[in-house]
């Protein structure tokens, strides 16, 4: 599917500002949208919006289907009347341009609390219906999930490969005995999934109105400790109690001499393909339900998933396995009129995972960050672009623009031999032909002037931002995803610049 020349910018909706401690969908979410429409663009990326588990990453969530209920906006919940203001007094000092996760979690479970016992107290005939009519929206997922979060909470909080032998195997007398015990616990998830839908979809429906499609974000695998993993062992390669046989990861490159080690199971494709990728198809259902394109994340696992084996410390003798990638999006084809997708293509890509993605018409991704390397004919140097392309200054996983270029500039200077080699820095000042006193400009200004179809902007190198400001490292797990930006800082200059670089490129 190819998508018209446009351009956005990449936020997620943790790093809005507002002062309950994360960004969330409430009015300042509302406002962003706003400053998209006034600023000419066509396109809100976010991350995965699934919870979160250890690390706080949106990459490694309880559910690939499941909204983080730390995106609800408690007073919107006020409006609802499931909460009143003096619900909110006690709350902690929060800092405003950080998220402390452990403070917002307690925080937030405490209000949603709340919210469900007024609810219940109130017996409000009005929501009940909504809830059957949302039960019904997420059937394919909810019950799985809304147990199996209960089931984590009895267990206080352990991972369900820990829980009893005959929950973990869900035996059907163990599991109708654990849907009687914990009933109330069961609901309560159902209805704080009510909640999240309830404000996504019409925030969703807002940036419609407003003429912003929204880019999502399916990463490829899913969590061990999900409910995914826990409801549909088989279609995972597990051993008879559960665990995995082997995980997913990357093989040693020049950025990691042992490799990357993910950890999360691989599926078991054969057992996907009798079932007709049902799974999948659900999945990609659900996705579209909630954004309107999809980044698939790791887009080359679907020609081949580098798995590792369990009782390796390293990634470094892992083995490629081929997988049946041309078939699944073939049967997600027939099942949806379009497959709005974007294929993640970046790192070591073999010809096999380009045929596929260019046999499935999707575009795949450059970011500029990558270009300068020295080679003329590097694929993420604007000039070898081809049309059906997304181009992003940055991603999540990489450092703002200002803090890449202060980087690589400060490793030419204490290079042995600086005469000998031209740095990233100054090739990337020869051929954007700028003196770097605004780097971050002239990389969106090379972006939106590209022939890519699609232009995505960080916002924080929209702001001109340092390394304070990045979202992620990978590999590291320490104050990641806590970055929020400043209230008032998306004011009407900046707005007005934009919109006159995205039309001066016909992005508009």
């Amino acid at each position: 599917m190819r998508f018209e020349r446009s351009s956005g910018i990449l936020l997620h909706p943790t790093s809005l500002p507002g002062p309950f401690g994360i960004g969330d969908l409430g009015s300042e979410a509302y406002r962003f949208i706003d400053f998209l429409e006034a600023s000419g663009q066509k396109l809100w990326q976010i991350m995965p919006l699934g919870p979160t588990g250890f690390g706080n990453s949106p990459y490694s969530s309880f559910s690939a289907f499941a909204g983080n209920t730390l995106l609800i906006n408690p007073e919107l919940l006020i409006k609802d009347d499931l909460l009143d203001k003096d619900d909110l007094k006690g709350a902690p000092r929060f800092h405003r341009e950080r998220v402390d996760f452990a403070k917002e979690i307690e925080f937030k479970n405490r209000l949603l609390a709340r919210a469900f016992e007024n609810y219940r107290r109130a017996n409000d005939a009005g929501i009940g219906e909504d809830l059957k009519e949302f039960n019904q929206f997420a059937s394919d997922w909810l019950d799985d999930y809304a147990l199996f979060r209960a089931l984590q909470e009895a267990a206080s909080g352990a991972s369900w490969d820990v829980w009893k032998t005959e929950l973990r195997r869900r035996e059907p007398k163990a599991i109708e005995a654990a849907r009687r015990e914990l009933h109330e616990k069961i609901e309560a998830q159902k209805f704080f999934q009510y909640l999240f839908f309830k404000q996504w979809l019409h925030l969703k429906a807002y940036s419609a109105k407003k003429g912003i499609k929204i880019i999502g974000d399916m990463p490829i695998f899913v969590a061990y400790d999900s409910a995914d993993v826990w409801a549909y062992p088989e279609l995972f390669k597990l051993d008879w109690d559960g665990r995995p046989t082997v995980v997913a990861g990357v093989p040693p490159d020049a950025f990691s001499k042992t490799g990357q080690l993910w950890g999360n199971p691989i599926y078991n494709w054969d057992r996907m393909r009798e079932t007709g990728f049902r799974w999948w198809i659900k999945r990609m259902h659900a996705a579209l339900q909630t954004v309107d394109i999809v980044r698939v994340d790791h887009f080359r696992g679907f020609a081949a998933t580098y798995e590792i084996s369990v009782n390796d410390e390293t990634a470094e003798h892992g083995h490629w396995v081929r997988v049946p990638g041309r078939e699944l999006f073939a049967a997600l084809k027939q099942s949806f009129h379009n497959l709005p997708i974007i294929a993640e293509d970046l790192g070591t890509i073999t010809p096999d995972v380009h045929h596929l993605r260019d046999e499935m018409g999707f575009p795949g991704m450059r970011v500029l960050q990558f270009a300068f390397g020295g080679d003329p004919r590097d694929t993420h140097l604007p000039h070898n672009y081809n049309q059906n392309t997304v181009v992003y200054t940055g991603t999540h996983d990489n450092d703002t623009v200002i803090g890449w270029f202060a980087s690589k500039q400060q490793q030419s200077e204490i290079a042995e031999e600086p005469e000998a080699k031209e740095s990233e820095a100054d090739r990337a000042l020869r051929y954007l032909n700028t003196d770097g006193s605004e780097i971050h400009w002239d990389f969106i200004r090379a972006a939106l002037a590209s022939v890519a179809d699609i232009a995505i902007i960080p916002l924080q190198d929209l702001l001109g931002l340092g390394s304070d400001a990045r979202m992620n490292l990978p590999a590291s797990h320490k104050d990641n995803w806590a970055w929020r930006f400043k209230s008032g800082a998306l004011d009407d200059q900046l707005s007005q610049s934009l919109k006159e670089m995205t039309e001066l490129y016909g992005r508009g």
